[in-house]
């Protein structure tokens, strides 16, 4: 493989969720690993304590604010909007009617669209556009109406 081939698979593979690639072509081995964002930064260190009054503080606020968390159904990318050129769904302020698109998850190439199940307005955006969520992991703060 040349130079450029090698540069044309890191470019391929950092727009998808593949981390490692292995080519074999004869005598000729290539293996490109791509780290993944914050791999190598461990969790702050925080005491029990720490954590249960942290859920505390936001528990009480939530409930003080009536606020709701729109939390990702699935492991995948994080997209504001349908194309990268393309306004986002929504924006903090905005309100939402049950059916409205809030984002999109991609997974395996797959592109879900995420609903609002309830009338609110949007009190905030959790995830910045093209980052990785795990299943559970808050996308939105809303404010039923």
């Amino acid at each position: 493989m040349n130079l450029e081939e090698i540069k044309l698979l890191i470019d391929i593979i950092s727009e998808t969720d593949v981390t490692e690639l292995e080519l074999k072509n004869g005598d000729s081995k290539i293996r490109i690993k791509r780290r993944c964002p914050g791999a190598d930064t461990p969790p702050p260190f925080e005491t029990a304590q720490v954590q249960a009054q942290k859920q505390k503080v936001s528990e009480s606020s939530k409930e003080e604010n009536n606020y709701e968390e729109i939390v990702a159904p699935m492991v995948g990318t994080f997209y504001r909007a349908p194309s990268p050129d393309s306004r986002p769904y929504v924006e903090i302020g905005d309100i939402v009617n049950p059916g409205d698109i809030l984002c999109i998850i991609e997974a395996m190439k797959l592109m879900n669209e995420i609903e609002v199940e309830t009338r609110g307005k949007i009190i905030d955006i959790l995830v910045a556009n093209g980052e990785p969520v795990e299943y559970g992991e808050p996308l939105f703060i809303i404010e039923p109406l």
